[in-house]
């Protein structure tokens, strides 16, 4: 006798049945047949894994053994069990003990009772073909495939998840049909096969394992009809299992052999000629809604899944349908199983063990409930994509049923894993691969380095989900930017990785789910981690290597004339040169005296890397335009520092140069007026007549030296100096290189619309300009007047010279002639006195109604500022007294003071 190792997998199995059924070979064919094709197969009986009614049948099991202390000591036994860690599946280990338990011998319907199982007939082909898979055209997917497709969804919110069908109470499974068995037969002293067979399979194949009969989708031919559903009543009225077969088709999108869509009302519906109830006709056309929801999101799934444009997003999206579907077809499955039992065995249509539409209509109330939710998410969806679809999904997460809840952010886990995927891509590799443009951030091929921070990427605000916030959104952008900004612009080859730890991307929608289920902690960590590391990095790269804030000082030094000793000595040195027409200068002469000054002065002790960009600019030459009107120092900017210092900053810095220089020269003008005046005071002590119009000549040049001082401590102190300490300020506290330029840009515009420069202030700045206009025809005026006065003083001292000199020879001193002629020229002399006296009166008073109307300017100004400056120009009330409008506006804001001061 063959030894058991020597025997085949086939006898030991035949023996296996034999020994558990108690019967001989041949009685035991059926279940043989059967034991093979299960273990031939992969599938699995999967059985509900609800640890909670497994407890909760262990107890009921002991009371009715009359055990009601050892089901108290059980309870607070599994209390104490779930507050501890030591076991992860406490569901197993219940079940196991349940199982182990029951008495063998003893028939169960119990899912897990193998024993009973094989006691039970089982029909040839019960498990081997799904009912849609019976026709030549169906496609079915092999033993292999389901339970692959099987366990992928196990803990999933697919449309068949045991949590879906509670009817009432906890229990998950349609038990409630299958609750009570069939009578035994007495004559047989059990039940006959076929009722058996009705009663074992369905509770074996929950909706949640649906066996082995998944298939990748329904049928698309014409339903095949049985006997016993196709038979109609005698008076002519058809069956209620006709309609639950017709049903069932309908529920795959197939007609069925009494309902069937109609084109024009875009439903199923029942031909009006089928003899039929009202009331079957009315659960009918309920449960034919699922077919019609079915077919929405169907057709939804198999357009987009070969638009290859949809993206990667809508191609998670249809995946998601497709599950949600698939989920839909095992509980199908699973109802078709069942009525081929019923059509195999002969079971009586409408008792407690039969498919009806009543029952129907209970099992099928969670799965309509979700298939209505996921039509109107279509219906929602038609026409996005990327992380505009991805908002809409994550919209109808915003409910208050758990279990839509559940659906939808399972659905946007899938969705948003390859926007995720593009994130974290983008932020700790810097590389964008959105060949869909599905992501938020944009790129331009088309921009050059020199503006890769400014315009080569952008927010595609569209495409923002809705779960991400603005403030994460600009984060994100701001970090991959800075990681290929230190590669491209700085050629920093520093790998991110050394610059920011990478963090565990979502590599699977679990993950996506889980970071979804926490943006404000989780998420919001890694990306501010990424952001604060990069950023800090960029910052230390762009002051350490290229010296951002010493150029930021250079600026200040010496386009806005912050270094004080420079620029005066730059002017003496430049004032021979810059008082000759424009035509006549020469750029490198002017540069040769630029250096000349920035070695005389403290400039020389500045870094190499900032003396070498300083340079000489001269501007556009206009007809009659002097040195003084065309001259500029420039600064040369290139390289990552370009990106701060960008070409419209330069642009506003030479502005306020030429400003600053036109107002320099003033103060310089004055100052030579002064010294003038000063020094030619004793000399024309002699010529009495010239008193009146020297002391206009005083009197002018106050006005100007008090309205000049104080236009340069407007701008000085209360322009310069202020706007120089907000934006030092804002750049120590700095995150990023977007709050420098930020800054910056502040800076730039609060200096060119408080130095009157912006298009809101041309007409102060007209004014402004004539006021300078003024100053330097003043100092024409009394240069020429000192010119004449001077010869007029040394022709005078040469006549009293040769006076005394001939004199001194013992000669007569003048000739009546030669004292004639002197008498004539002083008369001469004389006579233009007058005329110089009027021409400073003309300019005077010219000069006061020009700082009149830029004092009413001031006054109606909205800067608080610029009034202010008003009440000092006109501190002594002088021009108050001669404008009328100016009295006004000066009575109506006196005494207001800035809250700057």
């Amino acid at each position: 006798m063959a030894t058991l190792d020597q025997k085949s997998p086939n006898v030991l199995l035949q023996s296996l049945c034999c020994r558990i059924t108690g019967k001989s070979e041949a009685e035991v064919a059926h279940q043989f047949q059967y034991a093979v094709r299960v273990i031939g197969s992969n599938y699995a009986p999967t059985i509900e894994r609800d640890e909670f009614l497994v407890s909760e049948k262990i107890k009921k099991e002991l009371l009715k053994q009359r055990r009601e202390a050892d089901a108290a000591l059980f309870s607070e036994l599994h209390r104490k069990l779930q507050t501890q860690s030591v076991l992860k599946h406490r569901w197993s280990v219940l079940y196991l003990l349940l199982s182990l338990s029951e008495d063998p011998r003893k028939p169960s319907g119990r899912v897990g009772n193998y024993g009973a199982l094989f006691a039970q007939a089982l029909p040839r082909d019960a498990h081997s073909t799904p009912f849609y898979c019976t026709r030549p055209q169906s496609l079915a997917l092999g033993y292999g495939e389901r339970s692959a497709g099987l366990s992928a969804s196990v803990g999933t919110s697919g449309i068949s998840s045991l949590g879906v069908y509670t009817l009432n109470g906890p229990t998950a499974t349609p038990q409630s049909l299958l609750a009570s068995q069939p009578p035994q037969s007495a004559a047989g002293g059990g039940q006959p096969l076929g009722a058996r067979l009705a009663w074992a399979l369905p509770v074996s194949c929950s909706p949640s394992s649906a066996l082995a009969t998944l298939a990748s989708r329904p049928p698309l031919g014409p339903p095949v009809p049985s006997s016993r559903a196709t038979r109609p009543r005698r008076d002519g009225e058809v069956s209620e299992a006709a309609l639950v077969r017709d049903i069932l088709y309908v529920f795959q999108g197939i007609d069925g052999k009494f309902i069937k869509m109609s084109a024009q009302e875009n439903c199923y519906k029942i031909d009006s000629k089928v003899v039929l109830c009202k009331s079957l006709r009315d659960t009918s056309s309920r449960l034919a809604e699922l077919g019609w929801l079915h077919n929405k999101v169907r057709k939804y799934t198999d357009v987009r899944s070969l638009d290859r444009a949809f993206g990667l997003v809508g191609q998670s999206f249809c995946a998601a349908l497709h599950q949600e579907l698939k989920e839909y077809y095992r509980l199908l499955s699973v109802l078709h199983s069942q009525l081929q039992v019923e059509d195999e065995q002969g079971v009586v249509v409408c008792t407690e063990s039969s498919l009806t539409l009543r029952r129907l209509l209970v099992w099928m109330y969670d799965p309509k409930v979700r298939l209505k939710t996921l039509a109107a998410l279509v219906d929602f969806c038609q026409g996005r994509k990327g992380g505009e679809l991805a908002s809409a999904v994550h919209s109808y997460g915003k409910t208050g049923d758990p279990q839509m809840r559940a659906l939808v952010q399972h659905i946007l886990s899938l969705v948003s894993h390859p926007i995720l995927n593009f994130l974290y891509r983008w932020i700790y590799d810097g590389e964008l691969e959105d060949t869909y443009h599905e992501f938020f951030v944009a790129s331009d091929p088309n921009v050059k380095t020199d503006r890769l921070w400014h315009d080569k990427y952008s927010l595609r605000k569209s495409m923002i989900p809705s779960f991400i916030t603005m403030d994460q959104a600009r984060k994100v952008l701001l970090i991959g930017k800075s990681i290929n900004f230190l590669h491209q612009v700085c050629h920093d080859r520093t790998p991110p990785s050394k610059i920011t730890p990478a963090s565990t991307s979502a590599d699977t929608p679990k993950d996506v789910a889980e970071l979804l289920s926490d943006l404000e902690g989780a998420f919001q960590q890694k990306i501010d981690a990424a952001y604060f590391d990069t950023s800090k990095y960029l910052l230390d790269v762009l002051n350490r290597n290229y010296l951002l804030l010493e150029h930021l000082q250079a600026m200040r030094r010496y386009l806005l004339l912050g270094q004080g000793d420079f620029i005066r000595h730059l002017m003496d040195l430049l004032k021979p040169e810059l008082v000759r027409p424009a035509t006549t200068l020469y750029q490198h002469n002017l540069t040769g005296i630029l250096e000349t000054a920035v070695r005389a002065t403290n400039a020389q002790y500045d870094n190499a890397e900032i003396l070498k960009r300083l340079d000489v600019r001269l501007l556009e030459v206009s007809p009659g335009d002097t040195g003084w009107d065309v001259f500029s120092l420039d600064y040369h900017v290139d390289g990552p520092i370009a990106t701060v210092f960008t070409r419209e900053s330069m642009g506003h810095y030479l502005r306020v140069f030429n400003f600053l220089w036109r107002a320099k020269r003033m103060e310089y003008t004055l100052t030579d007026i002064w010294k003038g005046q000063m020094c030619n005071a004793k000399l024309l002590k002699t010529m009495p007549e010239l008193s009146g119009v020297l002391h206009q000549c005083h009197i002018l040049a106050s006005e100007m030296v008090h309205f000049i001082h104080q236009m340069q401590y407007y701008i000085t102190f209360e322009v310069l100096e202020c706007s120089w300490d907000e934006l030092w300020n804002r750049v120590q506290q700095a995150q990023d290189l977007d709050h420098i330029i930020a800054a910056h840009d502040i800076f730039l515009d609060s200096v060119i619309s408080r130095c009157l420069l912006d298009n809101n202030s041309r007409s102060l700045l007209n004014q402004l300009r004539a006021i300078f206009d003024q100053i330097i025809e003043f100092q024409s005026a009394q240069d020429s007047l000192y010119r004449s006065a001077l010869e007029e003083l040394a022709l005078r001292l040469q006549f009293e010279e040769r006076k005394q000199q001939r004199e001194e020879e013992g000669q007569w001193g003048v000739t009546a002639e030669q004292e004639a002629e002197e008498k004539k020229r002083i008369q001469e002399f004389q006579e233009t006195i007058p005329k110089m006296r009027s021409q400073f009166r003309i300019l005077t008073h010219f000069y006061q109604s020009i700082v009149q109307q830029f004092l009413v300017l001031l006054m109606t100004s909205t800067d608080e500022s610029l009034r202010f400056l008003s009440f000092r120009l006109d501190f002594n009330e002088h021009y108050r007294a001669r404008e009328p409008r100016l009295r006004a506006s000066l009575g109506t804001n006196r005494g207001r003071r800035p809250s700057n001061i």
